[in-house]
């Protein structure tokens, strides 16, 4: 199946993947749960040798709609059941919390959830938060949690790190699972302060002129080329230094141009929306992990455009 996605909701336009669930509008976590093709558990079982006997220190994780195995754990491992994220969700948010799109990758062994939340202005943008959670049954990764502003205009993603604010918060699946769930909830109720602290930065680089010759400067550390690069590579650099050009000039980085600002936009539109030089098989979903951890192109252009200006 594309990108790994085994099952999927979605609002508003078609992943792209172009799998799932179109559904008019954004859910709560009930029908979220069900669009999704989320809604079974996992139970445990233990595992066994060729010769019958039980190995201890370790149990399956089993899907129990058509009993697949999706991992093999530890057994200090406890399983967060799909239903137990939406809730963890709900009660982080509160309020009437809306799923924009939620589903399994890896035949289940993956689930995400994304839910909208207030509207914010940044540098005189709306800025739409997104709380993305993501959890593994298989035993590969914690569950994790963060914040990914997206600027409406352009649709692209601003989930800068930030020495002000945590963005992304995560734990792994042991005994006090529970009371750390309770920690990142204390953590991540304070969102707003990361989108305090973005507003702040923004404001900062939108008034921090950068010249042509910053510009250059900078794109020559984003995709430098030495004595040593061959002709593909410094092919590959122009390509990528004209790519973010014409990000840089797109109509609406127009108010932005000449500033800091508009710089980590333009790298934001670069890494957000163009396609990558090598499409691999896992490219997209690949970026959605980006989504989660950050990109390295957008982290560096920001502290390259913001270099000598406190975050």
């Amino acid at each position: 199946m594309s990108a790994n996605v085994e099952t999927m909701m979605y609002v508003r336009q078609k992943p792209w993947h172009g799998l799932g669930t179109n559904v008019p509008e954004a859910p709560a976590s009930a029908d979220a749960l069900r669009f999704a093709g989320l809604d079974w558990t996992v139970r445990q079982e233990p595992v066994f040798n060729s010769r019958g006997g039980i190995i201890p220190g370790y149990k399956s994780n089993v899907r129990d709609t058509d009993n697949s195995v999706l991992g093999i754990v530890g057994d200090r491992y406890k399983v967060v059941q799909n239903a137990d994220a939406f809730n963890f969700t709900d009660d982080l948010i509160g309020g009437d919390v809306r799923y924009e799109t939620a589903g399994s990758l890896r035949e289940g062994r993956t689930i995400w959830l994304l839910a909208k939340m207030p509207e914010h202005r940044v540098a005189g943008d709306n800025v739409e938060p997104y709380l993305c959670f993501t959890n593994s049954h298989d035993g590969s990764g914690g569950l994790k949690v963060c914040m990914t502003p997206i600027r409406v205009v352009c649709n692209n993603t601003l989930n800068l790190a930030l020495g002000s604010a945590k963005r992304i918060w995560s734990m792994r699946h042991t005994e006090n699972i529970r009371e750390r769930m309770q920690e990142a909830r204390d953590c991540l109720a304070l969102a707003d302060d990361y989108m305090s602290g973005l507003a702040t930065y923004a404001d900062r680089a939108a008034n921090k002129t950068l010249y042509d010759s910053d510009v250059k400067a900078i794109l020559n550390e984003l995709f430098p080329v030495t004595e040593q690069s061959s002709p593909r590579e410094r092919a590959t650099a122009e390509k990528c230094r004209n790519e973010f050009m014409v990000c840089y000039y797109a109509p609406d980085i127009r108010r932005f141009r000449g500033t800091a600002w508009g710089v980590i936009n333009a790298a934001s539109d670069l890494a957000t929306h163009s396609m990558p030089h090598r499409n691999t098989k896992n490219y997209a979903e690949n970026n959605w992990g980006r989504i989660m951890d950050g990109h390295a192109i957008i982290d560096k252009a920001a502290k390259l455009a913001m270099a000598g200006v406190a975050a």
